[in-house]
């Protein structure tokens, strides 16, 4: 006697739905990663544990076939502003910042090959014997031959944050979207860690978060995605998954558009 299995349409989900819910929305995407990020817990440096699950979470949606460039802050081992607050020249203090940020973008890069993930860093200033310069043709190159492009040294000039260097090479790469990874997971109305009672943004517009002074990025990057219809995600790195959900279109974070 042959059994013929019957599949219930209404509790079975049909392989397009199944793909569909893991496939990407986003073919090549920025990640803005503050040095801040990859110190954790600590109080300066990097923390190795986060780095590996950092690194884990970029593995994860790289096997998706999504391009992805990284711009790194370098907030855990020198911040200029502070540094040119209690009275170091400010651009001294923005140059030892641009110094710090290739410092993270070396260990990323180690942390990235240690799980076979093939990473190339360009700087904007100019350390040819410890990384190779900016040029936004080879840059794109790399891109599209899957190779994962960390960009170093903000945009190489005083007076201009990472923020802003992560929106400039987010528009030279023609990205899809930009993505910045902070320990919070959105935007929110006010400090959640202050205020119990604040709540999550799901999506807002450039003006909006311009207007009410969010201090998501600074004015000049969200000016400049704003003017290039550049969609940016704010999101939490440390929240397991959040990533990969942004990639595929589900609910996490804030989306910031025109």
């Amino acid at each position: 006697m042959k059994l013929r299995l019957r599949w219930n349409k209404q509790s079975k989900p049909s392989l397009f739905n199944i793909l569909s819910m893991t496939a990407p929305i986003y073919k090549r995407i920025l990640l803005k990663l503050s040095g801040e990020a990859l110190m954790g817990e600590d109080k300066y440096g990097i923390n190795h544990a986060v780095m590996g699950r950092i690194v884990a979470e970029i593995e994860e949606v790289s096997k998706l076939g999504i391009e992805i460039a990284i711009v790194v802050g370098g907030g855990n081992i020198f911040r200029g502003m502070k540094s040119a607050n209690d009275g170091l020249e400010r651009v001294t203090a923005d140059y030892m910042g641009m110094l710090a940020t290739v410092m993270n973008a070396l260990a990323l890069q180690d942390a990235m090959k240690l799980v076979g993930l093939v990473p190339r860093i360009q700087s904007a200033l100019r350390i040819e014997q410890v990384v190779e310069p900016y040029v936004r043709g080879r840059a794109i190159r790399y891109l599209k031959d899957g190779k994962i492009v960390i960009f170093a040294a903000g945009t190489g000039n005083p007076f201009f944050t990472t923020d802003t260097a992560a929106a400039l090479r987010g528009m030279e790469m023609n990205v899809d979207i930009m993505l910045k990874a902070t320990k919070v997971d959105g935007i929110y109305t006010s400090d959640p860690k202050i205020d119990l009672e604040a709540t999550r943004f799901h999506k807002l517009t450039f003006d909006e978060a311009i207007a009410k002074n969010l201090q998501v990025m600074d004015a000049t990057a969200l000016t400049l995605c704003r003017d290039q219809k550049l969609p940016l995600s704010v999101f939490s790195i440390f929240k397991a998954g959040a990533l990969k959900r942004i990639i595929t279109g589900e609910d996490e974070g804030t989306l910031v558009t025109v």
